[in-house]
């Protein structure tokens, strides 16, 4: 058989019982003749814990440092798990983002993955070890440490899987699968058995936690298949893949919806060409992700443009946005989290 690549999230790891059985799932798969490499977030509720000890020093951390703290979590996991395995048999090695050669741009944040060498991940696979990686970070051609965002275990399983040519990467939840809706929410939710990488990117665009929209995205560009499975209780979880013979069915797949928006709207904007551009440029620019974008009819040859961000990017947005809309000319920056108008 071929490769897997298994990536447990914080609660399938959240203690050493929790470890230990995880090692037992890896076994498993060994025993059926897959090689295994893992990939492990941070225990539990660890990186929350962590950054809040770097808000408590600095309420806005230097990005190096705050990147050097977070990624901490995930080191613990990937040892503890390398132990786990070596105890009950299994001959395992553990790295870190940058052992594994995950190079990345400078966004100590949100780095995004400029290349990976898997040439010494896969001697090991060859030689019957299990492959441990930490998630969430991998390093800068200064050989600083990077992160990829919350949720970012997610891409680096999945990027992981499309250098090593995996058979399937598997993503291991609290969760037995892709729900119609949030379970949690709406009782009567049914899993489903396949989606597409086209339905679940708008799924977790729309605030779908299950998986990180990037891995979503990562997934389909190098044709990555994915599986959610529960690491709690055994099932076949979610295949997610490209489109079925019966894609054109006028069906709605599920529903989403997402409580960790911020709204900005910058009033009074010149409509003219390329205003869009000079608008959200800057912001994309800092690593910032836009989701939904409003532009009103024009009046008086001016418009107001609003668009939505994740909460953690407001402050940040804000800033770069009261410069902008200076340079526009616009009237004001309005924000709607900390129920305060920022006017120029």
């Amino acid at each position: 058989m071929g490769i897997l690549v298994l990536k447990f999230g914080g609660t399938s790891v959240a203690n050493v019982e929790r470890i230990n059985h995880v090692a037992d799932i890896v076994i498993k798969k060994r025993k059926e003749g897959h090689s295994v490499a893992v990939v492990v977030s941070a225990m539990g509720a660890e990186t929350d814990r962590l950054v809040e000890l770097a808000q408590a020093i600095n309420s806005d951390p230097h990005p190096r440092e705050y990147a050097c703290l977070v990624s901490t979590g995930e080191q613990v996991s990937m040892a503890l798990l390398a132990l786990a395995l070596m105890a009950k048999g299994q001959k395992a090695r553990s790295y870190t983002g940058k052992q594994a050669k995950i190079l990345t741009d400078d966004n100590h944040r949100k780095a995004r993955i400029i290349e990976m060498d898997v040439e010494h991940i896969k001697q090991d696979l060859d030689a019957g070890e299990v492959v441990v990686v930490a998630g969430f970070q991998g390093y800068n051609r200064r050989g600083d440490i990077t992160t990829l965002g919350r949720g970012g275990s997610d891409t680096s399983a999945v990027a992981l899987a499309a250098k090593l040519n995996a058979d399937e990467c598997q993503i291991y939840t609290d969760v037995d699968g892709v729900y119609t809706a949030d379970p949690r929410v709406v009782l009567d939710a049914r899993r489903m058995e396949r989606v597409t990488f086209e339905e679940m990117l708008e799924l977790a665009s729309l605030g779908a936690k299950v998986l990180q929209i990037r891995a979503v995205e990562f997934a389909g560009k190098y044709n990555v298949p994915l599986r959610v499975l529960s690491s709690f209780e055994e099932g076949p979880g979610t295949l997610i893949t490209y489109e079925e013979k019966n894609m054109e069915n006028p069906i709605v797949s599920g529903v989403a919806y997402n409580r960790n928006e911020a709204k900005v709207t910058i009033r009074g904007v010149p409509d003219r060409p390329g205003v869009a551009n000079h608008i959200l440029g800057p912001v994309s620019s800092a690593g910032i992700e836009v989701d939904m974008i409003i532009q009103n009819i024009s009046e008086d040859g001016c418009t107001d443009f609003t668009f939505t961000i994740n909460r953690e990017d407001y402050k940040a947005t804000i800033d770069i946005l009261e410069r902008t809309a200076s340079e526009l000319g616009a009237r004001e920056v309005l924000g709607d989290i900390k129920s305060r108008n920022y006017r120029l």
